[in-house]
């Protein structure tokens, strides 16, 4: 794909020398705009695709085993990968390890010698490997108490710790497929990482296919071992390329425009010349100080400690309870329960995934402008993104609250998944778009605390809060809505978590933004968001046919929302549709695909 991997630099700004030759040092532009446009749009091209095949891989389980006790129990399994997936690819690795290696790439671009990702790869991939080898062995013994733990009111046990004790070889495969994202992502580097997913649901839908008629629902958990293998697959020779491979130096003079060697900068670490990222835990030396003639005293293994990777891991571990909740306290309903939250969850947060784009893009560039110290940069990224993603996340919420009953009727409704479920599953999915703003903004937010390379613990707390307002009404609620009633615990607990974390930025803890301008600018596609919804609901329930309802409430919704965003005087939208459009139709100089 035109653009998915830019070239890096093969000159300074400016013609500058070599640092460690007593000449000034190396200097490196931030990502242009274009860059980022088209490393979002390649990540939400695959990224789509991986949604669309989870889509796929839902629909072949519904399919082949409906929605009761069979698949109660592979879901209550499929806890496993959904809380490996978060700490160890979505959240806490890439937290911890995106800084480390912005940090060991800059190291290496300024040429301090030796080659400062080696290192890091070399201090922190071992240790990590045994973790994750102990973590799934323990799982793997203790199936059974996890089992009983997590939902004991489940009808068959024994099938649930069968598929546990398969799905639990994915701490090992998610760990590393996470490691490796987040090196290559710090080396700007978009296309392998967007792609785990479509890899991971590939082998899903194989195998259940494949092996479902003689092993039943244990086929998809085969399934998910055998995706975890696939996504560092699909990973491995890109990374062994940027850790073996011939690497570009800054050391080359420049005799082309100003205009291409920002371009072909575009792609390096956003870092300061001589600037320590305080991810380090060193002193941030400012552009124009005195380069350093030698190698750097503190190697960057230095930047992965315990007290950096604890709030994460545990801030990641604590997002992910939310399900643990909902599966615990569907186990004692009617069979199929779990299957329904599994399921109008997993549609739900589709839009969700899609808003957080481009933060995943530009979160490397975040965490170089903070390691710089640069917060006005970082505080237009961070308002920008949370804007943006707001936009994209409230369109999607209003689609899904006003055509609910169409969507899961069109992708479920088939085989074992009769009409019963499709109501039950399109009821529980309306209350879970009602919190779908929140997600986003915990996923958009909670990057800014754990981006300045210091230890945070204001993030675990606000999710804390979170978990208990969950916990709390789920308990009181699930008695007399049932899974309503859980869907909408979650929503609140939330959203309960975004404010406490919008309201927590400042400058000790994270990026000080402008909270009440923010705040006023996510109101007005809040309110276009409900008025779409509500138009494109009575649109759609004037047809009795799923796909013609669809087609006309969706429309109606994108129609109403659009119009009354720029009613509103929405601005976050339209300059990086604009910015995207170009980046498709006008390749970057020095750019080429590999």
């Amino acid at each position: 794909m035109p653009g998915a991997r830019v070239a890096t630099a093969d000159a300074a700004p400016g013609g500058a020398a070599p640092t460690g030759t007593g000449a000034a040092p190396a200097e490196v532009t931030p990502p242009t705009r274009g860059f980022l446009a088209k490393a979002t749009l390649v990540t939400a091209v695959l990224s789509i695709a991986g949604a669309l095949l989870g889509l796929g891989r839902d629909q072949a389980l519904a399919h082949l085993f409906g929605a009761g006790t069979e698949t109660d129990a592979f879901l209550v399994a499929w806890t496993v990968p959904e809380v490996a997936a978060t700490l160890l690819i979505e959240d806490g690795m890439a937290f911890v390890l995106v800084p480390a290696f912005s940090l060991a790439v800059a190291r290496r671009a300024r040429g301090t010698g030796g080659d400062p990702v080696r290192a890091l790869v070399a201090s922190t991939l071992p240790r990590i490997t045994l973790v994750l080898v102990g973590v799934s062995a323990l799982l793997i013994a203790g199936a059974p108490y996890l089992v009983a733990g997590l939902a004991p009111g489940l009808p068959d046990p024994g099938l649930a710790v069968d598929c546990t004790r398969l799905t639990a070889t994915c701490v090992l495969s998610f760990g590393l497929a996470g490691y490796c994202s987040a090196a290559l992502r710090a080396h700007r580097r978009f296309l392998a990482p967007a792609a785990i997913y479509v890899a991971y649901n590939t082998g899903i839908i194989t195998a259940m296919f494949v092996l479902g008629g003689h092993w039943g629902v244990r086929s998809a958990a085969i399934g998910v071992a055998l995706g975890g293998c696939l996504m560092v697959a699909a990973q491995l020779p890109a990374l062994v390329r940027q850790l073996f491979g011939r690497h570009r130096t800054e050391t080359t003079t420049s005799t082309s425009t100003s205009t291409s060697t920002s371009t072909s900068t575009a792609a390096t670490v956003s870092t300061a010349a001589g600037a320590e990222s305080p991810v380090a835990g060193q002193p941030g030396e400012r552009s124009g100080t005195h380069p350093q003639t030698h190698p750097v005293a503190h190697p960057v293994t230095h930047s992965v400690n315990l007290a950096l990777v604890t709030p994460v891991l545990l801030f990641a571990l604590c997002r992910q309870s939310q399900v643990l909740i909902e599966r615990y306290l569907a186990s004692h309903l009617p069979s199929g329960a779990i299957s329904h939250l599994n399921y109008a969850q997993k549609v739900a947060q589709i839009p969700m995934t899609l808003s957080l784009m481009l933060c995943t893009v530009t979160f490397p560039v975040l965490a170089q402008a903070l390691a710089e110290g640069d917060t006005e940069r970082a505080r237009h990224r961070v308002e920008h993104d949370v804007s943006v993603a707001a936009c994209i996340v409230l369109l999607g919420a209003a689609a899904v609250f006003a055509c609910a009953p169409q969507i899961i009727e069109l992708l479920f409704q088939r085989g074992a998944f009769t009409a019963r479920d499709t109501a039950a599953t399109a009821t529980v999915m309306r209350v879970y778009s009602v919190g779908l703003l929140g997600h986003t903004l915990v996923g958009a937010l909670v990057r800014t605390y754990f981006s300045a390379g210091r230890p945070t613990w204001y993030p675990l707390a606000a999710m804390a809060a979170g978990i208990v307002a969950t916990s709390w009404i789920g308990a009181a609620t699930v008695g007399a809505w049932g899974v309503s009633g859980i869907a909408a615990a979650n929503a609140v607990g939330i959203t309960l978590t975004a404010a406490l974390l919008l309201s927590g930025m400042n400058e000790r803890r994270s990026v000080p933004i402008r909270t009440r301008r923010v705040v006023h600018e996510l109101s007005k596609p809040l309110r276009a968001a409900v008025c779409a919804a509500v138009a494109g609901a009575l649109v759609a329930s004037r047809f009795d046919s799923s796909a013609p309802a669809l087609f006309a409430g969706g429309l109606t919704v994108t129609l109403v929302y659009v119009l009354l965003l720029r009613l509103l005087g929405v601005q976050a939208v339209a300059p990086a549709f604009r910015t995207a459009l170009r980046s498709v139709t006008r390749r970057l100089p020095h750019a080429r695909c590999r």
